[in-house]
């Protein structure tokens, strides 16, 4: 059992029928609201969703538990946990959702792309020190496309805050480089997201000018929140 699961002492009980509820569910609106967006209007035939909430805390403070490990070993193996999370999340949705646009399934095919990437590339800088993959149950987010497009958003932006929330804790020059390379690819993947599910792209900077950090806490208490993790 991973490093996550034992800290947040996760409740699986139920978990792979709350993961099988649809975007609207109380779990699954619940993590969109924790994850800063609304339930969003109809348009299209597609969820139109909201800008993001206000982070709370500035970016250099709420270093992730220590059972992920001392310094910038527990930061890497706090990024790989929520990057295991997202490229699972885009390899199970090629197979699970019927696009029914092009445009979508090739960004998703290139999302996954880039996700299964940082994995392989945290996995190696952190060598027998990388925290072990989380079994995942993502329900309906990796079978309906209404609800993988509005998941998605939502675990894109997340993933910004975090890299973000974590940047000025990072001691190695190197290893600062190496996440703020993958902080703007996951910037990029959250705007192309948010302009597909939000044509007047205003979800493109949901926080304006401005992005807004999350501390370790508050990113870990969203994933909690989602029960896709259930082993």
């Amino acid at each position: 059992m991973s490093d996550l699961l034992d800290l947040e002492k996760i409740d699986t009980d139920g978990a792979v029928r709350e993961a099988a509820q649809a975007v609207s569910g109380d779990t699954r609106l619940g993590f969109l609201r924790k994850a800063g967006l609304g339930a969003g209007a109809v348009m299209g035939g597609g969820a139109i969703l909201s800008a993001l909430a206000p982070g709370a805390l500035a970016a250099g403070s709420g270093r992730p538990p220590a059972s992920f490990g001392k310094g910038d070993v527990g930061i890497f193996n706090y990024a790989l946990t929520l990057e295991y999370l997202e490229a699972t999340f885009y390899a199970e949705a090629l197979k699970g959702v019927s696009f029914n646009d092009p445009h979508l399934k090739a960004l998703a095919t290139k999302i996954a792309s880039d996700e299964a990437t940082h994995v392989a590339f945290l996995k190696k800088a952190l060598g027998s020190h990388a925290v072990k993959k989380p079994k995942f149950d993502f329900g309906a987010a990796v079978t309906n496309q209404s609800t993988f497009t509005a998941t998605s958003q939502a675990l894109e932006n997340t993933g910004v805050a975090a890299y973000f929330g974590q940047g000025f804790n990072i001691s190695s020059k190197a290893y600062l480089a190496d996440a703020i390379s993958i902080l703007t690819v996951e910037a990029r993947h959250a705007g192309a997201i948010g302009f597909y599910n939000d044509p007047t792209a205003k979800a493109v900077s949901p926080e304006g000018a401005f992005d807004k950090p999350k501390t370790a806490s508050q990113v870990l208490s969203i994933v909690k929140s989602t029960h896709f993790i259930v082993g």
